[in-house]
């Protein structure tokens, strides 16, 4: 059974358009969770082994390709291989990050990301978190994981509220993931970076594929940019821990090997 078989009109007419003309469209893709798996330690997340050849031969037939993470661009294209991909564009701390042909610029971070810095390991203590509660310094903002706990959600419900207090103390911005809570500047997010890629590559159809909720603000964008006459399609790598994107999305596929299968069978169709 083909993967290439959206269930909502708007997707298929949006990856018609793709398949038609290739040299137009953007394909933009989250990378935990959707290029590479899952891991208990976001330090040991590697890209599917299938995602870079995909994504190269993909490269070389549409106009664009790019990455839009939480994690930092250089981590990002790192962990992934994605230097490997021609001409690929991988934004980072939601866009506030761009690495490009070999070359990574960086704003400054705002200094409440110091100030949450500085307090979080004393916050954490004195709220009892569990043993495997562990801080993720991503230098632009700090992320608190609760998967290697004994018990992730509890974990999470017990840091939820007094971290948005924290981070509103700050004047940062909560952003929340599966098992892990991050406390990251405002006024970023992965639907205006995927909106200034499709604005700055000129796209006239794009993809974009995600699998927890930080994707929502990309699917937001994607149904801005329809009524904008691009056409586009909400990917979603499915998981049992999120369930929201898949409500949401013109296509489900499991998880990254089948946002990998998705991929491959897409370059056979554009003739690869």
């Amino acid at each position: 059974m083909s993967l290439l078989n959206p269930t909502t009109e708007s997707g298929r007419t949006a990856l018609d358009r793709i398949r038609d003309a290739p040299e137009r469209a953007l394909l933009a893709f989250d990378f935990d969770g959707t290029l590479a798996p899952i891991v208990p330690d976001p330090r040991d997340s590697r890209a599917h082994p299938g995602a870079v050849p995909a994504l190269s031969a993909l490269a070389r037939r549409v106009r664009a390709v790019a990455v839009v993470t939480g994690r930092p661009a250089a981590v990002a294209v790192e962990y992934g291989g994605l230097d490997a991909v021609p001409g690929i564009t991988v934004l980072g701390q939601y866009g506030r990050e761009r690495w490009e042909d070999g070359r990574l610029t960086v704003p400054d971070p705002p200094p409440g990301v110091s100030t949450v810095r500085e307090a979080l390991p004393g916050l954490l203590k004195q709220l009892g978190a569990p043993d495997g509660t562990w801080i993720e310094d991503k230098h632009h903002a700090l992320a608190v994981h609760t998967r290697r706990t004994a018990d992730p959600e509890a974990a999470l419900e017990l840091l939820r509220a007094p971290l948005a207090d924290l981070a509103e103390q700050a004047g940062l911005a909560v952003e929340p993931g599966r098992m892990v809570i991050e406390l990251r500047p405002p006024g970023v997010d992965k639907g205006a970076a995927l909106t200034d890629l499709v604005s700055g590559t000129g796209a006239e159809a794009v993809l974009y594929a995600g699998d927890d909720l930080g994707d929502l603000a990309a699917y937001d964008a994607v149904e801005r940019l329809r009524e904008q006459g691009v056409a586009g399609v909400k990917l979603c790598s499915g998981s049992t821990e999120v369930t929201e994107l898949a409500r949401r999305a013109d296509l489900v596929v499991a998880g990254p090997s089948g946002v990998v299968a998705f991929l491959e069978e897409l370059v056979a169709a554009l003739g690869g």
